[in-house]
Parts: structure tokens; sequence; C-alpha cells
């Protein structure tokens, strides 16, 4: 187990803690792109309390609205073009993980000379690496990607189809502001949706790692334990501000580095099935993992058998007859799945109006896009085409 940990993200977590943004904005610049997305920061008011606390504090602001559920690439151009237009040098995110995840990218846009789009995996022989960008805040008002305080973003590309990510340590926020407050607007199904999402970033990596990581295998069950308590109290009652905020601290945790730290996580194949299916079908990315977790799982059990017996035991209380009792795996596969249909997410592709006609298609982008040496998806265990087919039809 050899890793190196290094995340340079001020954390301000708390209620009532976007009253500071101002004054962490300060400290970055003086000309700042307020990035948002369809108009629920308006609603809920916390558009103008993050514009004010800007101003008050000195700060020019500009405001890139509009950004989409999958972040397009053409939002991002737009973004970029207007910080360049209007000279900021500060990018401040308000918003759930696609407006997170747009900001990112236009944050290293804006002192690049080329095509956004360059940065993106998208199966090019050598993607742009950003080695720059403009200072970020972050301040989600939607507990689930994580991209809060981690160096990823995930972009779509409407013209082509295609989904993906850029990742680059010049994209880590230099502060992350979690107001538990800002969640309590959420409805059920986004929230939902988060705590999904949020388990499915710590199952990719407890599922698709070395093995040998005890320490992390405990981060990560404590992770999602705490999902699936807090997560149905907060669907039940939006105003439980604990619930929200353990919901909150759980899905930054899942995906800033910690929990999967030493792991040698060898891929996120759900999650690079997941951006293929919705770069066609803009469906919501949390329900689409919701789809193809479990039948991913059923999959890696067959040749990973003793982390699903631990995950089952562990996580579900099962009592398996030893370590590789495949009775066992599978029972607590069926318990996350039908974990997930209680809390109202799909667990097949028919909920969300997919049929079979472009699963070959599917697969072959998802392979294209990103690939190992021997041209498989990189994951535990690795996949063919064949696989991610078969994985799909499971899944209709």
């Amino acid at each position: 187990m050899q890793f190196d940990y290094h995340n340079p993200t001020q954390l301000v977590f708390g209620a009532g803690s976007l009253a500071r943004l101002g004054e962490l904005a300060r400290r970055y610049g003086t000309r700042a792109l307020l990035v948002t997305g369809g108009g629920s920061v308006k609603r809920s008011g916390t558009f103008e309390r993050a514009f004010q606390g800007l101003v008050d504090a000195g700060l020019s602001v500009f405001e890139c609205e509009g950004i989409e559920p999958n972040p397009r690439i053409s939002s991002v151009r737009r973004g970029a073009a207007m910080a360049r237009e209007h000279g900021c040098d500060l990018i401040v995110a308000l918003g759930g993980g696609s407006v997170m995840d747009a900001a990112k990218a236009i944050a290293a846009a804006v002192p690049y000379d080329g095509d956004p789009w360059d940065m993106i995996v998208h199966g090019q022989p050598e993607p742009h690496v950003p080695t720059e960008a403009l200072p970020l805040i972050t301040v989600p008002t939607l507990a689930a990607t994580g991209s809060e305080m981690n160096c990823a973003a995930v972009i779509s590309n409407a013209e082509t189809q295609e989904k993906s990510f850029v990742q680059a340590p010049c994209l880590y926020p230099r502060v992350a502001l979690l107001d538990p407050e800002l969640t309590l607007s959420v409805p059920r199904d986004q929230t939902a949706y988060g705590v999904c999402d949020l388990i499915t970033h710590v199952t990719e990596s407890y599922f698709n790692g070395i093995g040998d990581t005890p320490i992390q295998d405990r981060f990560a069950e404590g992770v999602i334990l705490t999902a699936m308590e807090y997560g149905p109290k907060a669907i039940a009652d939006g105003a439980d501000l604990n619930a929200r905020a353990q919901v909150q601290w759980a899905a930054t945790l899942a995906l800033n580095g910690w929990v999967n730290s030493g792991t040698g996580v060898r891929g996120y194949p759900v999650h690079m099935i997941e951006h293929t299916v919705s770069a066609y079908h803009d469906i919501t990315h949390a329900a689409g993992l919701a789809v193809i977790n479990p039948v991913w799982m059923r999959f890696a059990a067959q040749t990973n058998t003793a982390k699903f017996v631990q995950f089952a035991e562990r996580i579900f209380g099962l009592q398996a007859s030893g370590p590789y009792d495949m009775a066992c795996a599978l029972a607590g596969i069926d318990r996350f799945e039908a974990f997930l249909k209680s809390i109202g997410c799909p667990t097949r592709f028919s909920e969300l109006g997919i049929d079979g006609s472009l699963i070959e298609t599917y697969a072959k982008e998802t392979l294209r896009i990103i690939h190992d040496d021997q041209g498989l998806l990189p994951g535990r265990p690795a996949m063919r085409e064949a696989d991610i087919v078969d994985i799909l039809r499971a899944a209709l």
C-alpha cells in the first residue's frame, strides 16, 4: 500500500457559514464570476445572500447563470468568455455538482488559449491536462457529488454525445464552504439521488481497489452507514438540519480523496458506463448510477466475492458461512438495491424510459473514451465490451 495524499482545499462547514463567503472570497480576488444553475438558488433566496455578501466585501460580481444538470462544454466556453470580458480573477460556484464542475472547467479555461474540450478525456491521444486555473470557491447547495473538495469535473458535449472528465491539481477549490442550511430546500427526489451518488463514489473505490486496506474499508463503511441512516431522515423531513448536515459531510468525505487513499483504485467503471448512457439520454447522473451499480456489483462479485461478503456482513449485518459465500454476497447486493428502491431511486432503465436499442453503442463508446493497455474498461475486474453489454442488458 503506497500513496501520496494532498488536498489543499480549505473546508468551512456549518449552518450559517454562507455569511463568511465575502470574507473568504476577498482573500483571492476582487472581481468574481458567480456561476449558478437553473434558478433554484434565486427562488430560495440563496443567490441574493451570496451576491450581497460578495458585494459587501468589496467585490465586483458578474453572474454566469443557466448551467445545465449535465454541464455542457458550450456553457464552459460561455463562462470563460464572460470571465475574460469582465477581467474576473476569481470564480465562485453556487449550486450543485454540475455548477461546481462547470466552474472548475471555466476556471481552467480562462488562462488556456485552446478549446476547453481539449481538457476533457474523450478518447483523444493526449488530453490537455490544465496546469493553471483561476482561484475557485465552491458553495454547494446539494449534498451529492463531492465536487466541492476535489480536483475533478465531468463535462458533456451535446454535439458529439460525449460525457467525460478532467482531473488536475490546479482544479482544487481554494475554499469549500458547506452550509447545510442551503440544502434544506432540496426536493425529496434530488435528496435521494444525492444519497445514491455519494454511496456510489464510495463503493467504486471500495470494490475496485487493491483489497488489503482495512482502515480505508472502515472509513468507507462508516460513510455508507451514515448515508443510509441519515439519508432517509433527510428525505422524510427536508427540514431536519442535522440529517442534512450528516449527509452533506458524508458526500464531501466520499470523494475528497480521504476514503480511497491507499486503495489503489483501478477505475470507476460504474461512473464511466453511466456517463456514456447519460450523454445519450441526459438523465440525472445518480439515477443512472442507481440502475447500473447493483447489476455491476453482481458481475464483480463473481471474481471479488470476499469483498462483497464483507460488504454484506458489515453494512447489512448478514452472516456468511465463509469469506467466499456467494449467496451471502448476492444477498447483500439485493439489500443494497432494496435500499435504493426504498428511498425512491430507479433500479431499471425502463423506469427512465431507456430501452435496449443502443446497448452495444454504449459499450463501444465507453471503451473508446477510456480503456487500459489491453483495451479493457479499468476496474476489478477489468471489463470487455461483452461484459459491459451483459451488465446493461441486466439493467433493462
